[in-house]
């Protein structure tokens, strides 16, 4: 009789072997453009960093590309550091139901792993699919007890679904596969505590699971056995990461089935996806309403009760602080207007009109939007002002959401903000962004641009 490790295997290696339809291709191309934004963006903040991290690691030679950084570093540097500083800006991708960021991690570790192989686009771009599905799943088997018990999914299931799409792009047996997922799952870890206070480290769960994700290959590579059943059982990885696990998440089901790339969100803040719904519904008062921020009294944010612990703080220290800060992002809204992108400097950490504005948020949980999450994530905005005016506005599903998508046209402008922001030349940028869409088609090309 299979066990629950064995059965996780067979459906994610029967998926791979069938034919990926077309439209399935081009949203991988997305979130590979939204990756790669995303580490442009963060290059841009972390550039001095990831230098130095090159040093401290004595890696600071080799041919794998350090995105937006002009350095070059080894296939095992290059997928640390570029997972810290594609998650850095928070602007990567997500999907909700997991409450986990599939693409920092596994881009970060097929990309240079492709391009040491010399790996064809099309089985990159099938490694990217699947890998997107291993993640996503074991996400919504064990979410929400796996963040309630402190654990941050992108640092673990995003290093084992790394590890899967690796292990599916070069074309591995199911006896390596197996080995490699053992040794990606007995190595995951990360832990939530990366958000408090002054923390910066949470890029870091996301670079450790990218380059964990690599060392667990060259472990099965090397002929390390992992045990029978990893995930299941006494210390298998659901009994010792989760409290309460759901596995028909882990398996396909003909009547429902979808791509788990298809449930992906891109973000148009650089904000933790928690500060989106009540950014959009702060938005859609600004379009409704001419507001004197000198007038208001107060501002109550109604949301999912995983969306205020630690996203309701009103004093922010610095850039990560403010981005995981409800209070701070829509208190910046309604300052400065549209954010877009590139919010979220510096500069606005002492701005007194949004930090005093801040301070007047409150945010609570309702009981009907937390009934309503994971499959809606929503938020309610009340601002009361000092002439007992009242706007209100509730948001369902913030942009971005597969129910609310950014268009080609949207994810291909993000890209090319922050690109150009991050210092690169409009020539350069379009170049990547054109040979991103022609995959598979320009996979050389890409590697060379990078």
């Amino acid at each position: 009789m299979k066990n629950i490790t064995d059965k996780f295997i067979e459906d994610i290696v029967s998926l791979s072997h069938s034919e990926i339809p077309e439209d399935i291709l081009v949203h991988s191309r997305r979130c590979l453009i939204d990756y790669l934004g995303s580490a442009y963006a963060g290059s841009f903040f972390a550039k001095e960093k990831a230098a130095s991290l090159c040093v401290e690691l004595g890696s600071e030679s080799g041919t794998s590309p350090i995105i937006g950084c002009n350095l070059k570093t080894s296939l095992l540097g290059a997928a640390l550091i570029n997972g810290i500083v594609s998650h850095t800006a928070e602007l990567d991708d997500g999907v909700i139901s997991g409450i986990v960021h599939p693409g920092t991690p596994l881009f970060s570790a097929l990309l240079p792993y492709a391009k040491y192989k010399n790996i064809s686009g099309g089985n990159f771009l099938r490694g990217v699919v699947i890998g997107y599905e291993a993640c996503v799943r074991l996400a919504e088997a064990i979410q929400p007890s796996h963040k309630l018990s402190g654990y941050h999914a992108t640092a673990t299931c995003g290093g084992i679904g790394a590890t899967v799409g690796i292990m599916i792009m070069i074309g591995a047996s199911v006896e390596e596969l197996k080995n490699a997922l053992s040794a990606s799952v007995v190595s995951a870890g990360g832990t939530l505590k990366a958000l408090e206070g002054d923390s910066q480290l949470k890029p870091y769960n996301s670079g450790h699971a990218a380059a964990s994700a690599i060392a667990a290959v060259a472990m099965a590579k090397a002929g390390f056995v992992g045990p029978e059943d990893v995930l299941a059982g006494k210390f298998g990885f659901f009994d010792m990461v989760s409290t309460s696990h759901n596995l028909d998440r882990l398996f396909s089901d003909k009547r429902r089935e979808k791509y788990a790339i298809e449930r992906v969100y891109f973000k148009p803040y650089a904000a933790c996806r928690y500060c989106h719904a009540p950014m959009d519904a702060t938005q859609a008062i600004l379009i409704k309403n001419n507001i004197d921020i000198s007038t208001v009294q107060n501002i109550h944010v109604e949301t999912y009760d995983l969306a205020v612990k630690g996203h309701d703080h009103t004093v922010v220290n610095n850039v990560s602080s403010a981005k995981m800060s409800i209070p701070f992002s829509v208190a910046q809204l309604l300052v400065i207007g549209n954010v877009g992108p590139l919010g979220f400097s510096s500069d606005n950490l002492f701005n007194m009109d949004i930090l005093g504005l801040a301070s007047k948020v409150s945010v609570f949980a309702s009981e009907e939007f937390t009934h309503l999450f994971p499959s809606q994530s929503a938020a309610k905005v009340t601002i009361l002002t000092d002439n007992k005016k009242t706007y209100s506005e509730t948001v369902y599903y913030p942009k971005g959401e597969p129910e609310l998508p950014l268009t080609d046209t949207e994810v291909a402008e993000k890209f090319t903000v922050l690109a150009n922001h991050s210092g690169q030349s409009v020539t350069v940028s379009q170049a990547v962004l054109s040979a991103s869409w022609r995959l598979p088609l320009s996979m050389n090309e890409l590697y060379e641009l990078l």
